[in-house]
């Protein structure tokens, strides 16, 4: 209930603020369980997609998002966000199985393979946990390419501003193979990937977003 109060308060201002451009929309499911696997640009991301679409929508967020802006926390938390420690492998799994039992139920599941937040504006490598969820629920998964968002909370900014965004939703992606084979894993989550960097026209890099700002000292 308090998912729906704030969704019809914030889909009106969501529209005003980034006048999006949504394309795909006819893919997302009416009932039943999906995946949205989306780039990520900015700490908004999982709170604008959700307000922007017609069904409910779980995104997991890492902690810092909860606790590191007070804008950000506020909504992750009106918006039934997932929190996920990024540091601990039992928190990660405990989201994931979380997530595969949302799916279960029929409901949409929203994630952002990268695990963080694009330093740059380009896609990173995909972790393999939206794999383990399509293979161990066989749910389909969405890509979705987020445009834009980036402008409307800038790194460093704590308040949001008016910027035109874009989200182009592909066509359903089934797969099959084995959840608990590192190797299925590994070739779902690239071909996912290669899905969203097709919708989105980045430039690809074949390393983790995490990696690259550990070793550029970028937050």
């Amino acid at each position: 209930m308090l998912y729906e109060v704030v969704k019809f308060a914030a889909a009106p201002l969501a529209h005003a603020m980034c006048r999006p451009h949504i394309s795909g929309a006819v893919h997302v499911p009416r009932s039943g369980p999906a995946i949205l696997a989306a780039n990520h640009l900015s700490i908004l991301d999982s709170f604008l997609l959700p307000a922007l679409l017609p069904r409910h929508v779980t995104f997991t967020a890492k902690n810092e998002y909860f606790d590191g802006n007070p804008v950000s926390g506020f909504f992750m938390r009106l918006g039934g966000s997932l929190p996920i420690d990024r540091e601990s492998a039992h928190a990660a799994q405990t989201m994931l199985d979380s997530a595969a039992e949302l799916l279960e139920r029929g409901e949409l599941f929203g994630i952002h393979p990268e695990g963080t937040r694009s330093p740059d504006g380009r896609l990173y490598r995909g972790k393999v946990g939206v794999a383990w969820l399509a293979l161990k629920t066989g749910a389909p998964v969405l890509p979705v390419a987020l445009s834009g968002t980036e402008k409307v909370l800038p790194v460093g900014s704590k308040v949001p501003r008016p910027a035109r965004i874009g989200i182009a939703i592909g066509e359903p992606m089934r797969f099959e193979g084995d959840h608990t084979k590192a190797r299925d894993r590994r070739r779902v989550t690239d071909e996912i990937m290669a899905a969203i960097q097709k919708l989105s026209g980045q430039e690809y890099v074949p390393t983790y977003a995490a990696s690259f700002k550990a070793a550029n000292g970028v937050s």
